[in-house]
């Protein structure tokens, strides 16, 4: 009887593996879900309809908005795999140091209007996703505008973000947290600048102005102050912000932040950016 029972526990354990592997995600559908949920490509490389609609049919082909900085003037690229003007000739480890240094092909810099000071933190297999993804998109024929460099260009990058995250690290909620909210630049939005660059001494406080059809943005706090910042809502109210635009208060957030894209992510996930977020020292 007890071998009997031995085989069977050994087989159920079987099935279960068997379960979950066939479950779990391809790297494309992982890349899908990073490039669609968290990291909101489309909000700065996809065409814009009427009122300010993501137009669907030309995805990822250059974005609407150009940004004419003290050191930069570009738009967002077009990052298809169409051969001519998009990423299409780029090998697999071109678009990995273009998304992690911020090195073209030809060994020139992107504007770092492209967070990729925000992506070292990058796991290997997360970068391998979002490759996989960017190639299995389709091709679309679409010249943007070249970029034009006026002065030497400075990186940010998030105080414990230089390098990639292991995986051990991931596995705790709010290392996991961390990672997400900085693949997702969040802070890149929520900290103030200083002389063009982020005062991470007051990481989350908000303070930026932001311009487009909505209107004017300035990003809000969101750290823990009870007052000022998000400390006093609840980890649904922070969701719900992240999600949908709207405060704890019932009123609604404006663009550029990317609700749509973001309410694609797991409720897993957006708890454990909320345990990171409880952690954000508090500023006023």
């Amino acid at each position: 009887m007890a071998k009997r029972m031995t085989t069977i526990s050994i087989l159920v354990s079987v099935a279960g593996i068997l379960s979950v592997t066939a479950q779990a995600e391809t790297p494309v559908e992982r890349g899908h879900y990073l490039v669609e949920g968290v990291l909101t490509c489309g909000n700065c490389h996809s065409p814009r309809g009427p009122g300010g609609v993501i137009d669907s049919t030309k995805l990822y082909s250059g974005g609407p908005q150009t940004w004419d900085e003290p050191t930069f003037t570009v738009r967002g690229a077009n990052i298809t795999p169409d051969a001519a003007s998009g990423i299409g000739k780029w090998s697999d480890d071109d678009i990995k140091k273009a998304l992690s240094e911020g090195i073209r092909p030809s060994g020139g810099p992107l504007a770092p209007i492209m967070p990729y000071g925000f992506y070292k933190i990058f796991t290997t297999g997360d970068l391998e996703a979002i490759v996989a993804y960017l190639r299995s998109v389709p091709a679309v024929s679409n010249a943007v505008q070249p970029p034009i460099y006026k002065a030497a260009l400075h990186v940010d990058t998030p105080p414990g973000a230089d390098k990639p995250m292991t995986e051990a690290d991931l596995r705790d909620p709010v290392r996991h947290g961390f990672y997400l909210v900085t693949v997702a630049h969040c802070m890149e939005c929520h900290t103030p600048r200083v002389n063009d660059r982020l005062d991470f001494a007051n990481l989350g406080k908000g303070g930026q102005t932001f311009r487009g059809p909505w209107g004017e943005t300035m990003s809000r706090n969101i750290t823990s102050h009870p007052e000022k910042g998000i400390g006093a809502w609840s980890d649904d109210d922070i969701k719900r912000a992240i999600t949908q635009g709207i405060r704890k208060d019932g009123s609604h957030l404006k663009p550029p932040m990317g609700f749509a894209w973001y309410a694609r992510m797991t409720d897993a996930d957006l708890g454990d950016i909320v345990a990171y977020l409880r952690t954000v020292p508090a500023r006023e």
